[in-house]
């Protein structure tokens, strides 16, 4: 039974997993710039739809805070902006400040899987019709933004997720800008494209990024309005786009618009653990490849990136047998 078994954290569990959001409690707040209240049509886990967005425990662009809020810092088309998100009964109010203030109220249906259907999926396994009855909230995210999927995709390229975490938390702390309005404390936002293309190689380095990385990143922030614009393509064209620039393939460009895009059929080929993970839930195959994968996720064609969380979302994961990827740190070097 799926219930038995408790999620491992390998890194795809860790990228596709749930974020707790603790019980809301009374909190003194300066007032918002703007507000919006947004009703759905369903029902919805703040933790399970925004939790994708989160890159590891000190992602200083996500915060959930103890008083049942999640918090996100982002370089929106209008600017900068803050968005707090809260759970009011059956409504869901946003609050945002800075100049992307706007940009993220009018996106927050979207931000919140608005644009998803749920009911599109039809479980075929035991295991993924439990795992769907135990989470009735799951929506995927629509973000409308790339660059801020993409970079941080990037940096988790043949790297544990402790690394790319590290990598991305450092450089956002360093050449982002605080988080407008009253964000918690260490929030920021982001580097806008010319200032990720301005970090000289030496802190690159320092953060543990190599020279491929990098040089990947520094491709797509050159040509960043360009990748944006494919917000508004269907996701496999938007993929074709991204996968013009040297340095990202399918393994990224799928991690980018699954978040992006809201991209329910954009499975992740090229992963260390997901086939293994799928092979196990679905076929007791530890040693499944992405071609057995993608031959088991099949009858959820159009909705396979679903299929791929309610598994990972299920518990249903082999046991490690090989020790943990070790941790370089080429900024020692």
């Amino acid at each position: 039974m799926a219930g038995r078994f408790a999620p491992r954290p390998t890194r795809t569990t860790v990228r596709g997993g749930h974020v707790a959001v603790p019980a809301a409690v009374p909190r003194q707040a300066a007032a918002p710039a703007q507000v919006r209240t947004y009703v759905p049509d369903g029902p919805l886990d703040l933790g399970l739809v925004l939790g994708p967005l989160r890159r590891g425990p000190g992602d200083p662009t996500f915060r959930a805070t103890p008083d049942g809020a999640v918090w996100r810092a982002s370089l929106t088309p209008a600017g900068p902006g803050t968005l707090r998100v809260t759970r009011q009964g059956e409504r869901i109010r946003g609050e945002a400040w800075g100049a992307g203030a706007e940009w993220l109220l009018e996106t927050l249906p979207e931000l919140l899987g608005a644009q998803d259907d749920p009911s599109a999926f039809v479980p075929r396994h035991r295991l993924l019709a439990l795992a769907q009855h135990r989470r009735p909230g799951l929506r995927l995210t629509r973000t409308g933004l790339v660059l801020e999927s993409l970079i941080p995709s990037i940096l988790e390229q043949k790297v544990t997720t402790r690394e790319a975490y590290r990598a991305w938390r450092l450089l956002v702390r360093k050449y982002g800008e605080p988080a407008p309005g009253p964000a918690p404390e260490r929030m920021s936002v982001m580097p806008a494209p010319r200032t990720w293309a301005l970090i000289p190689s030496w802190e690159w380095h320092r953060a543990g990024v190599d020279d491929k990385r990098a040089s990947a990143i520094l491709r797509a922030v050159r040509v960043a309005a360009r990748l944006e614009e494919s917000v508004g393509m269907e996701p496999e064209a938007a993929r074709k786009r991204l996968e013009l620039v040297p340095g990202v393939g399918p393994w990224t460009s799928a991690e980018t618009v699954q978040r992006s895009h809201g991209a329910a059929d954009a499975v992740t080929v090229g992963d260390l653990h997901l086939p293994g993970i799928v092979g196990w839930a679905l076929a007791g195959d530890r040693h499944a490849d992405d071609a057995v994968m993608l031959e088991l996720l099949e009858p959820y064609a159009g909705q396979r990136h679903r299929a791929a969380r309610l598994i990972l979302l299920s518990g249903r994961v082999p046991e490690r047998r090989a020790p943990r990827m070790p941790l370089g740190d080429i900024g020692r070097l």
